[in-house]
């Protein structure tokens, strides 16, 4: 409940700051969207997966520490993102340039997108490793779970702008990596802090996330050529660069699953 309740406040503070000169592009859709999830499916955790299934907040993975688990998470999140832009550089030519404004206005634009982005983060986590891999995962093993909801977060991608075969795999492995990390220690939030430190640093770093767009004052991001290794238009989830970073990152969150089991 607590989480919960850090979400809202959130996505509060983003609707109450975003009307300013700096508010992200597409601030206002992605605002009413986080609002409605985060209540619809807030609501339907606790119906069908405390009321109705009968889990606890311990199989849910709401254990206490999730705040610990979530500062955790955020390194599995950010180091990947930010290696994938950076190695680009070299092998792609990717370049950051200016763009004008000044690094106030980024860091003013950089806090709202972030307050829009973890509610987002939350959600998604609450589709896809919540109620659902909770009980798949006790049907036909953690590990068939992860796969088919990996899947199914791909899937449900699938009209972002720009999306490509390439860019459906990445995401699919990105949901291997949140899927994993949903048994970290911290549960759902270590999940959480993996999924926005992925999303945060990219649009922090003026690259799109999943092909949406996060354009930030004061930089600009030109990811280079060719798109299927620094994935173009659709932000590093679209290219080959990606895949690397991001399974490196899904063997080093099975490493820290089994090392904390192992305690």
């Amino acid at each position: 409940m607590a989480g919960f309740l850090v979400a809202a406040g959130l996505y509060g503070f983003a609707a109450a700051v975003m009307w300013g000169t700096n508010r992200p592009p597409l601030a206002e859709a992605a605002l009413l969207q986080a609002g409605t999830s985060l209540l619809a499916f807030g609501l339907a955790t606790w119906v069908f997966g405390m009321r109705v299934a009968r889990l606890s907040p311990e199989q849910l993975r709401w254990a206490p520490g999730g705040g610990r688990g979530f500062l955790a998470g955020l390194p599995l999140g950010i180091a990947p993102a930010a290696v994938a832009m950076a190695v680009a550089v070299p092998l792609a030519g990717a370049a950051w340039a200016p763009d004008g404004g000044t690094f106030a206005d980024w860091l003013g634009t950089f806090a709202v997108t972030t307050a829009l982005l973890f509610p987002a983060a939350f959600v998604e986590e609450l589709i896809f490793r919540g109620v659902p891999q909770v009980v798949l995962g006790e049907a036909f093993g953690r590990g068939t779970a992860i796969v088919v909801l990996s899947a199914v977060f791909a899937l449900a991608h699938g009209l972002n702008p720009g999306i490509t075969p390439l860019a459906v795999g990445n995401i699919a492995l990105a949901g291997v990596l949140l899927g994993v990390s949903f048994y970290l220690p911290g549960g759902i939030w270590a999940a959480t802090g993996v999924h926005l430190g992925w999303n945060a640093t990219l649009a922090a770093l003026a690259a799109p996330v999943s092909g949406l767009p996060f354009a930030m004052p004061w930089l600009d991001y030109r990811s280079g050529e060719p798109a299927w290794l620094s994935g173009g238009g659709f932000g590093p989830e679209g290219g080959l660069l990606g895949t690397a970073v991001l399974a490196i990152a899904v063997l080093a969150a099975w490493r820290l699953v089994r090392a904390s089991a192992s305690r």
